[in-house]
This record gives C-alpha cells, sequence and structure tokens, in this order.
C-alpha cells in the first residue's frame, strides 16, 4: 500500500519481532549459562517458543497479504488489467510477495521444531532467503522515483541485507548469542525505518510535505536513519541487561 498504513504495518510487524527477540536470545543465552536456576531454560520450552513464534509469523504475514491484496484501491488478486492493458497495483504485489516468504518462513519454523522432517537450521535458511527477497524486491521498488523517496528506501537495504547475511552466519554458528543479538537490533531498525519511511513520505494528519529534492533533507534523513539504530542499539543492550542480570 502506497500509504502511511502500508508502512506501518510491516513496521509494526518488524518491531514487535526484533524486541521479542531481544528478550528471548538474551533469555536462551542466560540459561545456557545458569542452567540450575534458570527456571525456563528446558529444550522443550523454548521448543514450544520458537513452534509459537512460527505460528505468529505465518498469521502476521497472512494478515499482510490479505491487506495489501483487500484494501478498497487494491489488486484483489488481479495481476494484469486487461481493459488498460497494463499490470494491476504492481507495488501491492511486491509487498503480497514479501509477506509470502515470511508466511512461508513460519511454516518452516513450525515443521522444523514438531518434526524431525527437515534439518534444524532449515528455520535459520528459511528466514534468510525471506529477508533476501525483502530486500531484492525494494531494491527494484523505487526506480524513476524522486530523490529522497529513492534515498530513505535505499538506505533501508542496509539493515535488510545485514539482517539477511547475519541469519545465514546463523545456520552454521547456530545460537551465537553475538549474531543474535546484532539480528534483533537490525530488525528493529526496519521496523522503527518503515515508520519513519511513512511519516517523511505520507506525512500524516495533513502535515506539511518534505521537499524530495533538497539535499539537506537527505542528509538528515541520513543522520537519523544512524540515530534510529542506536535507539535500536540501546534497546537491545538494555533487554539484555536487565535480563542477564
Amino acid at each position: 500500500m502506497a500509504n502511511f498504513k502500508g508502512h506501518a504495518l510491516p513496521g509494526s510487524f518488524f518491531l514487535f519481532f526484533g524486541l521479542w527477540w531481544s528478550v528471548k536470545y538474551p533469555l536462551k543465552y542466560a540459561c545456557r549459562k545458569h542452567r540450575k536456576i534458570c527456571w525456563f531454560g528446558s529444550k522443550v520450552g523454548f521448543q514450544r517458543v520458537e513452534v509459537i513464534e512460527g505460528i505468529v509469523k505465518a498469521i502476521f504475514a497472512l494478515i499482510g497479504m490479505l491487506a495489501e491484496q483487500f484494501v478498497p484501491d487494491g489488486p484483489h488478486l488481479k495481476l494484469y488489467n486487461h481493459e488498460e492493458k497494463q499490470w494491476d497495483h504492481l507495488m501491492n504485489w511486491q509487498h503480497s510477495t514479501m509477506y509470502l516468504f515470511y508466511g512461508i518462513s513460519g511454516v518452516m519454523d513450525i515443521i522444523t521444531h514438531t518434526t524431525k522432517a527437515v534439518p534444524v537450521a532449515m528455520d535459520r535458511l528459511m528466514l534468510a532467503i525471506a529477508v533476501f527477497v525483502e530486500g531484492f524486491l525494494f531494491y527494484y521498488h523505487v526506480h524513476g522515483r524522486q530523490e529522497l523517496d529513492q534515498h530513505i528506501h535505499l538506505l533501508l537495504l542496509y539493515a535488510v541485507f545485514g539482517g539477511a547475511l547475519c541469519i545465514f552466519l546463523e545456520i552454521f554458528f547456530r545460537g551465537n548469542i553475538i549474531l543474535e543479538l546484532f539480528r534483533c537490533s537490525l530488525c528493529i531498525l526496519q521496523g522503527s525505518w518503515f515508520w519513519q519511511i511513512g511519516f517523511v513520505l505520507f506525512p500524516p494528519g495533513g502535515g506539511p510535505e518534505w521537499n524530495q529534492n533538497d539535499h539537506s533533507n537527505i542528509m538528515f534523513i541520513t543522520m537519523c536513519f544512524c540515530w534510529h539504530y542506536a535507539s535500536s542499539l540501546m534497546m537491545v543492550a538494555a533487554n539484555y541487561g536487565i535480563i542477564i542480570w
């Protein structure tokens, strides 16, 4: 959806998972170090958490796909407009494709942690693929747009591709707390930056529009991206510190 809600929705999803992971992974790390005093540290307990997380991820992805397709100005599952002889609402279809891969990742989480049909690392592989597809779609999402619009979306790719690489490394270094915390910080960054994109490109409440070709706006947005990441790191550090303490 090319509006404020269309950016707030995925932003909320990423913020939710980033904040949840910033609690879950330090908790798992603390339980590995202090097995005797950790009341939540059983393998079965965390396995159930992974299954629930997969279900929530799949539900969120389904909500995102339905929202993209069936909003009043959406494509309603129509990919090609035969009357006008052109593709129909490709932006919504791209967003739906992004949600589709996250939904597949959620299903893979459920399969991985409820059966022995696939290797355990498949959940990380599918999540890495989903994040990579998100970045791949967004890279070709803003061609031909105004300068600020392109720049603010391309900044998002640093968080997306960084997250994809981090999750891919987790396939081989599963349980590495450094990689897990790094992934948390990038996921929170994605979520907050989606909200920032919405506020810049579609100011709610009829606020003043940003000058798309003003270089000072581009400089400020770049600096603002760094502030977002600093805030993300502080959130992860705070959650880690509280849980370890």
